[in-house]
């Protein structure tokens, strides 16, 4: 009776093993199946995780992506001579008494003490006769650039141009047939999407990292030490990011470029968690100008707005209204937003028909265009959303195009020094610096204001047309010098050109 009554529960549990099975299929098939969370049903746009569909982005598997960007990928290798002047006078006493001239001491023969400094960073080929994409702060000052490729082929290399607001630079190599990768479009970049960092960091070989984007639209502030008018709304990523990455690639899983490496949060120095990036959007619009102007058509809408990072006091201080999109501290004169009657306390919230929600989208959005383009800006004003047509202008008001001389980098006002000056430094001319911008070339240099230039290189200057012309056809390092009223002597300062070459 036993052995019946165990046959019978043994064909019972199989009988209910086979319906339940039997009717999961039949009544899921098709369908999506929900489990419980606090709703009782997950997301909608969870359930391809649960009805064999594949999350957005494909597979995690880089492989592909990788072997594209690592050919296209360079170690920039830069030589800075940091020249100290000994600033004694060309007539001096160790001259005069023991006919030794300071300069054969301690220096190479033009009053300089040369003193050579090594860096590197990455940089990004996007054309196939060697055009190469780095940061600014890579090859500025540089006096010798070396482009090394994956292959470990080497090459000289010269700056194109660079834009220090938006920290990119444009270097060439003399060299044809070259890998190169294919611009993203950064706007379509999502929040959680997987990316790759591709670069030489701590002067390792090629290394790849993987993260996600993990937000847009950051700003930093760090353009602000080398430009008045900088640009920044970064791509923020947890790829590992470390220092010789600046200037690579931040690809997505196709293997198209998405961004410059530019940046890392960190309070060490190294990696810490967070890396920031140049949208590609903003880097085509910015080289294409660099090759074809030779300096950045920069557009502006005209207005000033509140930091991102401003306090709630310091907006109620300020009068500053809560609400989705960018409030208008003010409105530049004669700028494109005066002209088209954005007014103070208006509320930008799309720039053709993409949301802003603040300075730093706003920011990035603007500088894809060029002075002269005509944008649609959706504004609210008083509870009512409007939107009109704004041509963007210039930082001169205009929508001319933009020519910038040799001088313009230097970062100092520059005059000719007048007859009577000159007159009573018996001198038959020179270049006065009136004033100098901190972390110019001149800045870095430690020419101080009040220094009157004389000479260039050997050649007499009387004035800065003649300074322009002499600059113009140098490079490297140009040797300025000049005098100080009411100081004796003969002053010598290095004017590093960022030209590498």
């Amino acid at each position: 009776m036993r052995a019946k009554q165990a046959i019978a529960v043994i064909l019972l549990s199989a009988a209910t093993a086979i319906a339940t099975l039997w009717g999961y299929n039949h009544f899921t098939t098709g369908k999506t199946y929900y489990y419980s969370q606090d709703s009782g049903k997950i997301p909608s746009n969870y359930a391809r995780f649960f009805n064999g569909g594949k999350p957005a982005g494909g597979p995690a598997d880089f492989v592909d992506a990788a072997s594209a960007a690592i050919p296209a990928t360079v170690h920039i290798k830069t030589k800075t001579l940091h020249t100290a002047s000994n600033n004694l006078p060309k007539h001096n006493p160790f001259s005069d008494l023991f006919g030794i001239d300071p300069d054969e001491l301690f220096g190479n023969g033009n009053g300089m003490r040369s003193m050579p400094e090594m860096a590197s960073g990455s940089g990004v080929i996007i054309s196939n006769d060697g055009y190469i994409v780095t940061n600014n702060h890579v090859v500025d000052g540089a006096d010798e650039l070396t482009v090394t490729l994956s292959n470990r082929k080497s090459f000289k290399a010269k700056v194109v141009g660079a834009d220090p607001a938006s920290d990119l630079a444009v270097v060439k190599i003399d060299a044809q047939g070259l890998p190169f990768l294919l611009y993203g479009n950064s706007d379509e970049v999502k929040i959680g999407q997987w990316v790759l960092a591709v670069g030489y960091p701590l002067t390792l070989e090629t290394t790849v990292t993987a993260g996600i984007v993990s937000a847009k639209g950051r700003t930093l502030d760090i353009n602000r030490r080398q430009s008045q008018t900088p640009v920044e709304s970064f791509i923020q990523t947890d790829a590992a990011v470390n220092p010789g990455n600046s200037g690579g690639p931040l690809i997505n899983t196709d293997g198209q470029l998405i961004g410059i490496n530019s940046a890392i949060a960190s309070p060490t120095g190294s990696y810490a968690g967070y890396s920031f990036t140049i949208p590609v959007n903003i880097v085509k619009k910015i080289v294409n100008d660099i090759m074809k102007f030779g300096t950045p058509q920069r557009a502006f809408l005209g207005i000033s707005y509140p930091r991102d990072d401003m306090s709630d006091d310091q907006k109620k201080e300020n009068g500053i209204k809560d609400g989705e999109g960018v409030y208008v501290l003010d409105v530049t004169p004669d700028g494109a937003a005066g002209h088209a009657g954005i007014k103070k306390g208006d509320m930008i919230t799309k720039l053709n028909g993409i949301p802003v929600a603040t300075g730093a989208e706003m920011v990035g959005q603007i500088a894809t265009f060029s002075p002269g383009d005509k944008i649609n800006v959706t504004y609210k004003r008083d509870g009512k959303e409007l939107t009109t047509a704004i041509v963007l202008r210039n930082n001169s008001g205009t929508t001319s195009v933009i020519k910038t001389s040799v001088l313009d980098k230097l970062g100092a006002d520059l005059q000719t020094l007048n007859k009577k000056d000159a007159a009573a430094l018996d001198v038959k001319g020179g270049v006065v610096v009136k004033s100098v911008t901190e972390n110019g070339l001149m800045d870095k240099s430690r020419v101080q204001e009040g220094f009157i230039i004389l000479k260039a290189n050997g050649e007499e200057v009387k004035t800065v047309e003649d300074f322009q012309k002499i600059i113009e056809k140098a490079s490297g390092t140009v040797k300025l010098e000049g005098v100080f009223p009411g100081y004796e002597g003969v002053y010598t300062y290095p004017l590093r050109l960022s030209s590498g070459g």
